[in-house]
């Protein structure tokens, strides 16, 4: 039995807790059996106010006994991001994290382990809007700003609000396998791991929010055949731009390369098409424009980190 201790103190996200809290949750049902228990702790017992103005009621306060945890997990707060953190809540989290598995954080959560020093040599990762300042007040964290979660040894940290389920399927998949994971995955709906960084957008998003013509007009052009070449040199000519002007314009614009944007546009396709189980796999590769199955399947274990039958399993109807 594995013992999560979520810390959520006044003002929390509330889906930084209920998120991870749903998909250990929801593991257990897949086992069968009660594998994790999760306990709420914050400053004080009882009801605590969210950001949002909604309640959750904490199971036991820091000043209260608490029983060994494996994996202890800081829920973050808008309203109080890169704020002073109360010694007391520093020092229970340091004590507590002496003796777990496994420690981490969502979102701004990442402050509170940073100002322990429990952070400190490791790499890690918080909300978006805050990394600069991060970096800047704790330079001795080796921060990856664009990630959805990381997991360096005893730390484990993740981005902003949603990446706290990505991070929680992440620990679900290192202590019960791939399988559950992918399991609880396809119960909630979601990516098991979802492909791109903190800036990632659907690309029909990203095509939309372009704001050069030529750009978006080549986006529109992509997103309507994925099965055509779609090199950098046939993409400049529909341009009207010389390849390397494309490529940079492209980039600044869009915040990737046009061979990302492509790869990308085409995984969403290939994800949408193997959503249907009566689709043959190499029918998939050729509408989607990988062309072949080896080609799909090398970019879906780039990006999204499983293979395209695994995809399937987890996500097509049945």
């Amino acid at each position: 039995m594995m013992h999560i201790a979520i810390l959520a103190l006044p003002g929390v996200q509330l889906l930084d807790v209920v998120g991870p809290s749903d998909v250990f949750a929801e593991a257990n049902r897949q086992l069968g059996s009660t594998y994790y228990t999760i306990e709420v702790v914050s400053s004080s017992r009882g009801p605590i106010a969210g950001s949002s103005g909604l309640m959750i009621v904490a199971d036991r306060s820091i000043h209260d006994p608490i029983a060994p945890v494996d994996t202890l997990l800081i829920a973050g707060s808008p309203s109080e991001r890169l704020q002073p953190v109360a010694d007391d809540i520093l020092d229970w989290v340091r004590k507590t994290a002496e003796t777990t598995n496994r420690y981490g954080s969502v979102c701004s959560g990442a402050t509170v382990l940073a100002e322990t020093g429990l952070l400190d040599g490791f790499r890690a990762t918080t909300h978006w809007s805050q990394a600069s300042e991060f970096a800047r007040r704790y330079p001795k964290v080796k921060l990856e700003p664009d990630r959805i979660f990381v997991a360096d040894g005893a730390a484990w940290t993740s981005a902003g609000v949603t990446a706290g389920i990505d991070l929680a399927l992440a620990l679900v998949e290192q202590d019960t396998g791939l399988e559950v994971a992918l399991k609880v995955a396809r119960q909630l709906v979601v990516f098991l791991k979802r492909p791109g960084g903190q800036s990632q957008f659907s690309t029909h998003l990203l095509a939309q929010a372009a704001q050069k013509a030529p750009i978006k007009a080549v986006q529109d052009y992509i997103l309507a055949n994925l099965a055509e070449d779609l090199s950098v040199a046939a993409l400049s000519e529909k341009a009207g731009m010389s390849s390397r002007t494309f490529a940079r314009t492209f980039r600044l614009d869009a915040g990737m390369t046009p061979a990302e944007f492509v790869e990308r546009a085409r995984l969403e396709e290939a994800g949408r098409l193997l959503d249907d189980p009566t689709i043959p796999m190499q029918r998939v590769a050729q509408r989607a424009g990988f062309g072949d199955m080896i080609r799909m399947r090398r970019a879906f274990l780039r990006t999204i980190g499983v293979t395209p039958g695994a995809y399937r399993r987890s996500f097509a109807r049945v």
